[in-house]
């Protein structure tokens, strides 16, 4: 017996608030199902956030009805758990999936935990967020005293592992039980394959690029889902990759050629059937970057979708400011640097010890430093009264110094027709 698994369609999605990507999303998802169709499962496991959010508008209902109803057509029933977007967690909400029960849609509750599928036993839980993961925990010891009874067992989630990587997690590996032959798990959006148990612990990723740090994973997996089949000994795993339907692209722009980079995305893009997503980074800015915000605008606008640009500016070195000024002298750019600092005789004893350092005269450094130490601090064979009020006037004496630092300047992001995510 073998079964379709995926998770995070986020159906109702409208990413940079554009109409054109929510559809992207109905679109993968209908070829999502058609794959699903050809690869002859017996049944379709759905993982959670089917919708991206708990009232989904009346386009995303329809579209997974559509889907529902060509599975259901082809013989081949869907389970499905709510997931951290499509749950709602005050008391007596119920998710949007259960519109569709009537309709064959099996979905897996706090109140129908567990399904036979033939003789697979499934069973799992809607989305816990980290307050109540003492209640997860309990309820999955539970499962897996149930799981006990069968050879063959799925456990379905919408939970985030720590697989010892960075990033926001609600359960460990520890947390997890290991008598189930086949862990079906979303809420990650790249894709996760690992042996774990008595078998295999997958994430099948989202189905379309819900934000942009995806994309490196959809280099590397593809999206889509997976194909389990729970014949042999331990579960066998496939990856079914479906293009989605729209491509982003993403560039590095150094200012100095922008022109001539500008040319060549043009002739890249101008092929697309769809319009793209554009993420440019325009590097080593030494000029306005709102003019060349209205570059960018004016050359691609209308071949892109959205345009996401972001503007870094040049970082001079050492070497560059000797260029700038091949007659500066060493002594003039240390002067240069120590402005600000308010202390002349530091000034003074910098310049003192890089003539005399640049001349190899090691002992009168010693001596000009031994000199300022003396005029400056007082010796450590000297005693000191400390009283109250010369402590008090010392703080005062800081306080009046200090001066606060200038914030650095960030990196401008600009973005076209929308939102950013």
């Amino acid at each position: 017996m073998k079964f379709a698994h995926l998770a995070d369609t986020h159906l109702g999605y409208r990413q940079f608030g554009l109409i054109e990507r929510e559809k992207d999303f109905y679109e993968v998802f209908g070829k999502v199902i058609d794959k699903i169709i050809e690869e002859n499962v017996d049944f379709v496991i759905h993982s959670g956030d089917l919708f991206e959010s708990t009232k989904p508008s009346p386009m995303a209902l329809l579209e997974f009805q559509k889907g529902l109803l060509k599975l259901k057509g082809a013989g081949i029933p869907m389970y499905a758990i709510a997931g951290s977007h499509d749950e709602a967690f005050h008391k007596g909400a119920i998710p949007p999936h259960v519109i569709f029960k009537k309709m064959g849609l099996k979905v897996i509750s706090p109140i129908n935990t567990n399904y036979m599928q033939g003789d697979i036993f499934i069973a799992g839980l809607p989305f816990y967020p980290a307050s109540q993961i003492n209640v997860l925990k309990s309820k999955l010891a539970e499962l897996s005293k149930k799981a006990a009874d069968h050879e063959k067992s799925i456990l379905v989630l919408h939970q985030a592992i720590n697989f010892d990587e960075a990033g926001h997690h609600e359960l460990e590996m520890d947390d997890i039980p290991d008598n189930f032959n086949y862990y079906a798990l979303g809420h990650i959006h790249r894709y996760i394959e690992r042996d774990f148990g008595k078998g295999k612990l997958v994430y099948p990723g989202s189905s379309e690029v819900w934000k942009t740090d995806e994309l490196n994973d959809y280099k590397i997996n593809g999206k889509g889902f997976v194909v389990v089949d729970m014949d042999g000994q331990k579960p066998t795993v496939k990856r079914v990759a479906v293009d989605i339907s729209r491509a982003f692209v993403q560039r590095s722009i150094n200012f100095d050629s922008l022109d001539s980079n500008i040319a060549g995305l043009k002739e890249t893009i101008k092929s697309f059937d769809k319009k793209p997503v554009l993420t440019l980074n325009v590097k080593n800015m030494d000029s306005d970057s709102a003019s060349v915000y209205d570059t960018i605008k004016n050359e691609l606008e209308d071949l892109s979708l959205i345009i996401r640009p972001t503007f870094s500016k040049r970082e001079e070195t050492i070497d560059e400011i000797i260029y700038k000024n091949e007659s500066i002298s060493a002594e003039q750019l240390i002067e240069e640097k120590l402005l600000g600092y308010g202390n002349s005789e530091v000034d003074e004893l910098a310049l003192k010890l890089y003539d005399l350092l640049s001349k190899d005269k090691i002992d009168e450094s010693q001596e000009v430093l031994d000199q300022f130490f003396e005029k400056h601090y007082v010796s450590i064979d000297e005693e000191i009264e400390f009283t109250t009020e010369n402590l008090q006037n010392d703080e005062d004496e800081e306080e009046e110094i200090v001066e606060e630092a200038p914030e650095e300047e960030s990196n401008v992001q600009v973005t076209f027709k929308g939102g950013l995510e």
